[in-house]
């Protein structure tokens, strides 16, 4: 016996309309369904189950989309920068006594008549944009990828061909997707299943937001069975399904001069396909930092290998303080920031945060060191933003996310990023000046994004506070009065050091160690708590200023540490080392 009557790389809807002729011949009822999966997910989980089957797949982005053919099978890695909500769409339709499914199309197919039966079904609309501030390192070898597709759509061609006749044959009928000529059947454009369907529709002159880049392509997915639920805004999700767009708008917006808007008022009103192109869902899954590795993988946990977290964290501290200027203690605090996440909330308190801010930088030294590090942060995690903290950038930027509601779109504003941005905001070039109305509110966004990880988005008629988990990194010359981060230390370099050249492989185990320390749970044991808790009575006994916050501050401090070795239970001389490091930082502030 051959493989499959398909090929779910090269020719998805072939797979989608062969598993719905044996979902028929096993009791699926269209008209009772309401669209409900009949099995089609099941397929394509089980043929791309691992990394190597995912990894086949074109990854969908503004190089990829000037050869990649609609109507394959793409990924497409992004964050859902917008919600739609719902839209109708003939979903199945009979031709005499058979059953057929437009299921992950744009265009619908149905008989000519009013006798046809016709099953309006509904979908969701996400608008999805390539993650803010991911960096080039995380990205797919587009070239390679490139041949390697090509040469299969090549081979598997004449094939898929070959299939569909056959399909068409024994479905007796001349009315797939495919169309032939003289076909007696009409496409029809989403929303014109019914006037009911239609009027709840997303508006028709919905204009697409801003792209991040110029460089971005925003895509529309469209998801049929998954639950609301299960995805939220800004979450960072690959999506992998059916590309349609028009290739033939696609190429003419090369020809565009550059400083033409691309996404002009008059052609954003439909939302082309030609600009946003649409891909209809089969499969996805929430991509989180290691799915950003090579290889997806992690280093193996504690108490297996001690020793290569201990190796790894040894090289990269080394590295750390080279590039601040052998600033030691000023390295330490770095990577525990790096480690720093979000793991509760309790009430408005954001637990696991660790805000840093490096003071004594003026324009000289962050010229210096500032790039350094921006640039080495940019090597080493997924998501970077950098924010220019000076009073015309506060005073014009659009920070926070706004609701349009004469096009019905989420406006992004610059703190609508994803889970695991590192934030460095640079306020060495901070002038005296007065903040407007636009500026104070911009400065209690970041200041709440500081605090409470929180980040509030406009409706218009109301507001909403939306949680997220963002790494906040801030220079200054002194305190930063706009941004009272968890950490402040003087910044002391001794020297400007030559920058040293990182092997590939090097860079590699310092993204997968970050990666898989942040990923470690942590308790501290019975034996050790009530050390803990004695030394911070005493702490507080010592110095009467510190507060709650200050205490808890510390017990994250030592989550880092112990994370940073590998470690999941705090030890004692992990948090003697804690101790030790919160002393020279006071020392410093003397």
């Amino acid at each position: 016996m051959g493989g499959p009557a398909y090929d779910c790389l090269t020719n998805p809807l072939g797979a989608v309309r062969f598993s719905f002729v044996n979902a028929l011949s096993s009791g699926y009822d269209p008209a009772s369904s309401v669209g409900k999966d009949w099995g089609v997910v099941d397929l394509f989980r089980h043929y791309f189950s691992d990394e190597s089957a995912i990894s086949q797949v074109p990854v969908l982005d503004s190089s990829s989309i000037k050869w990649v053919e609609p109507k394959t099978l793409v990924r497409f890695r992004g964050m859902i920068q917008d919600m739609l909500g719902n839209e109708f769409y003939a979903g199945a339709y009979k031709d005499d006594s058979t059953w057929r499914t437009n299921k992950y199309s744009d265009v619908s197919q149905f008989p000519e008549g009013s006798s046809t039966e016709m099953q309006v079904w509904e979908r969701r609309l996400l608008y999805c944009v390539p993650v803010p501030g991911q960096n080039q390192w995380t990205e797919c070898s587009s070239q390679e990828l490139k041949n390697r597709f090509l040469d299969l759509t090549g081979q598997n061609r004449e094939k898929r061909v070959r299939v569909d006749e056959e399909m068409t044959d024994s479905m007796d009928s001349n009315t797939l997707e495919a169309g032939l000529n003289g076909s007696p059947f009409k496409k029809m454009k989403v929303g014109e299943a019914t006037s009911s369907a239609s009027e709840s529709q997303v508006p028709q002159s919905s204009g697409i937001p801003p792209a991040t880049s110029t460089e971005s392509l925003p895509c529309l997915v469209k998801m049929y069975d998954s639950p609301e639920s299960d995805l939220k805004l800004n979450d960072v999700v690959e999506f992998l399904g059916v590309l349609t767009f028009d290739p033939i708008v696609m190429m003419d917006t090369d020809s565009l001069d550059e400083n033409t808007d691309d996404l002009s008022e008059a052609e954003s009103v439909q939302m082309p396909s030609g600009k946003v192109p649409r891909l209809h869902c089969l499969i996805h899954r929430k991509l989180e930092t290691q799915h950003f590795l090579h290889g997806s993988s992690l280093l193996p946990e504690q108490p297996k290998s001690p020793q290569i977290f201990k190796e790894i964290r040894e090289s990269l501290m080394k590295y750390l303080t080279s590039l601040l200027g052998n600033d030691h203690i000023a390295a330490q605090f770095l990577l525990l920031h790096l480690l720093s996440k979000v793991h509760g909330r309790v009430d408005n308190v954001a637990v696991g945060k660790l805000s840093l801010n490096f003071i004594h930088l003026n324009k000289e030294s962050m010229s210096i060191f500032g790039t350094q590090l921006s640039d080495a942060l940019k090597s080493l995690l997924p998501f970077t933003q950098s924010i220019p903290l000076t009073i015309e950038y506060l005073n014009t930027a659009s920070l926070g996310p706004k609701k349009d509601y004469r096009i019905n779109r989420l406006m992004p504003g610059v703190l609508q990023i994803a889970d695991g941005t590192h934030l460095i905001l640079d306020e060495t070039e901070l002038q005296p000046g007065t903040l407007n109305s636009v500026g104070v509110e911009n400065a209690n966004l970041l200041k709440n994004l500081l605090e409470c990880q929180k980040v509030e988005y406009d409706f218009q008629y109301y507001k909403m506070e939306m949680t997220t988990d963002v790494q906040m990194l801030i220079f200054s010359e002194g305190k930063s009065n706009i941004m009272p981060a968890d950490l402040v230390l003087p910044f002391q370099p001794s020297q400007v050091n030559s920058l040293e050249v990182i092997t590939p492989e090097t860079a590699e185990a310092w993204r997968c160690y970050l990666a898989t320390c942040k990923s470690l749970s942590h308790s501290i044991g019975q034996e050790l708590q009530q050390v803990v808790e004695n030394d911070l009575v005493a702490a507080r006994q010592t110095d009467r200023s510190l507060g709650s916050q200050d205490l808890s501050r510390l017990l994250t401090m030592a989550r880092m540490m112990s994370v940073s070795y590998g470690e999941t239970t705090l030890s004692l001389e992990h948090w003697q080392m804690v101790l030790e490091l919160e002393r020279l930082r006071k020392e410093r502030l003397k």
